[in-house]
């Protein structure tokens, strides 16, 4: 058994587990409110699935890449009586993004919004370009429209859902209730490149656009408004909210694996690491994908807690690339994404469990889109979306195969790297489990699909008194932002807890259970 010094109490501590952007804003927002915080990280670092590989050019994000709805982190950072420009160095983007098509076209997207439609006029003409602005204008009637109720809001529901559209009508013709995103797209859009285009934001989610509902355009809107890179990676923003945090009185222990969560009368009480250590706990704040509860990884006390993530479908998964070379080819921005002919295939092939030789691939160039020119040898990362694992099925994906696919794809276009990275580059949905246990390497939680998906995920509360959860598999969803709002419900509802239940006899911690 391994010796570890964790720091005395007078009071046990609210602990989180995983020390992802969610469990990092939670912990920050409990520290500086005056609780004692104690984080537990299986993995050596901070930041979850914001994590890096090593290259010859320095660290390699492998994961998410640019900060979008800045406001969220702004507010965070505020809450804790500072800046977010005082711990990072942003660079706002005018390239939000490069499109490459198969047919030689090519179709950049501005942070202006005027600097777009002259753009998409040059693309698809006058008549393109009009009905870009009404898509734009309705994204943003959208975003505006379910903000507050839906992602500002710790419990959602569908009665208030509907009695907010009733007292705002011209939301049900733009969120067009019966259609998926994909239906509305085909609709909204005489040239089937746009649709494509937009239709790609459902991955940003983890769902296929023929799938999720139309509502999900409103992704458009939070990009639209502004996309920043962070320098030096998304890491540092991970390692910008563990200073705070740790700043402000919390501690961290990493390579600390929670094997159990144990509760005393019905209240969880007790963490048990692998190594056999056992920690008390005043309030547990799970920072993980609510489903390694739900399958029992975590315990049987805890079992019952989200149980509708153990038999929903999972959201998309991916083969990532993340390497240094030296590129050949089209001029790049820091976005690029290379679309296949037909979308749909791609996502049929997706929904049965397998990959087409041709995918439509993101490049990030993670060295552009700074003050300096990019170096010779530049960062990249390429994502391309891949399919779930399967509970019992033994799937495993072939390197070479992915290189093939992977490289091939993107020499169509003419680009290529030198050299060409190896397999110890690829990080693959069989990665993201070992990495994540229990999420089935799903990237983004359960699935998006359906109408009332935002309803389906667990909230912060759970039916086990001092248990909460918070990060993309939560409430309000998947990305940075979103899991950063969660942070904000848990830490809101952990503190409320703690308040309601202060009332109780000084011999007893709050929430009721007696000390020893």
């Amino acid at each position: 058994m391994s010796e570890r010094n964790f720091p005395e109490h007078s009071t046990p501590p609210v602990i989180v587990v995983g020390a992802g952007v969610a469990g990092l804003a939670a912990a920050a927002r409990l520290a500086q409110a005056g609780l004692p915080v104690t984080v537990l990280e299986r993995h050596a670092a901070p930041g979850g699935k914001i994590r890096v590989l090593p290259s010859r050019a320095g660290p390699v994000n492998t994961g998410p890449t640019v900060l979008t709805m800045r406001h969220v982190f702004d507010d965070l950072f505020a809450q804790l009586g500072t800046r977010l420009e005082d711990h990072v160095t942003l660079h706002r983007q005018d390239v939000l993004a490069r499109h490459f098509w198969p047919d030689g076209s090519t179709l950049d997207l501005y942070a202006d919004h005027e600097r777009s439609a002259n753009a998409v006029r040059d693309f698809a003409g006058a008549r393109g370009e009009a009905q870009f602005r009404r898509f734009c204008a309705r994204a943003r009637t959208l975003f505006d429209g379910f903000d507050r109720p839906v992602m500002q809001s710790a419990t959602p529901s569908p009665a208030r859902l509907i009695a907010h559209v009733a007292r705002h009508p011209h939301l049900i013709r733009a969120m067009a209730p019966a259609s998926s995103l994909a239906g509305m797209l085909q609709r909204s859009f005489d040239d089937p490149r746009l649709a494509q285009l937009f239709g790609r934001y459902a991955t940003y989610v983890g769902g296929a656009p023929d799938k999720v509902p139309a509502l999900l355009a409103l992704i458009w809107e939070a990009e639209a408004a502004g996309v920043w890179v962070v320098e030096g990676g998304m890491t540092r923003l991970a390692q910008a909210l563990a200073d705070l945090a740790q700043a402000h009185g919390a501690t961290f222990h990493y390579n600390a694996h929670v094997a159990r969560i144990e509760t005393v009368g019905g209240r969880a009480a007790r963490m048990v690491l692998a190594d056999g250590t056992t920690l008390a706990a005043q309030s547990v704040l799970f920072n993980g994908d609510p489903r390694a509860l739900a399958t029992g990884a975590l315990g049987p006390d805890v079992a019952r807690v989200a149980p509708q993530t153990a038999r929903a479908a999972r959201s998309l998964s991916a083969d990532v690339w993340a390497f240094a070379a030296t590129p050949h080819g089209p001029n790049l921005a820091h976005h690029n994404v290379f679309f296949r002919e037909d979308p749909q295939a791609e996502f049929d092939a997706l929904d049965k469990g397998t990959r087409l030789h041709d995918p439509t691939l993101y490049v990030c160039a993670q060295d552009r889109g700074l003050p300096a020119p990019p170096p010779e040898i530049e960062r990249f990362e390429i994502i391309a979306n891949a399919p779930p694992l399967r509970p019992g099925l033994a799937q495993s994906e072939d390197a070479h195969a992915c290189q093939t696919r992977t490289f091939q794809m993107l020499r169509r276009f003419g680009l290529r790297f030198d050299p060409a990275p190896g397999p110890e580059c690829l990080s693959t949905p069989q990665t993201f489990e070992k990495l994540f246990p229990a999420t089935l390497g799903a990237l983004y939680g359960q699935s998006p699909q359906g109408m009332f998906a935002a309803f389906q995920r667990p909230t912060t509360r759970t039916p086990v008194k001092g248990l909460y959860l918070a990060g993309g598999g939560a409430h309000p969803g998947a990305g940075v932002p979103m899991a950063t709002l969660s942070a904000r419900h848990a830490a809101e509802a952990i503190l409320s807890d703690r308040i309601s239940t202060s009332t109780c006899p000084r011999t007893a911690m709050p929430g009721g259970m007696s000390t020893a």
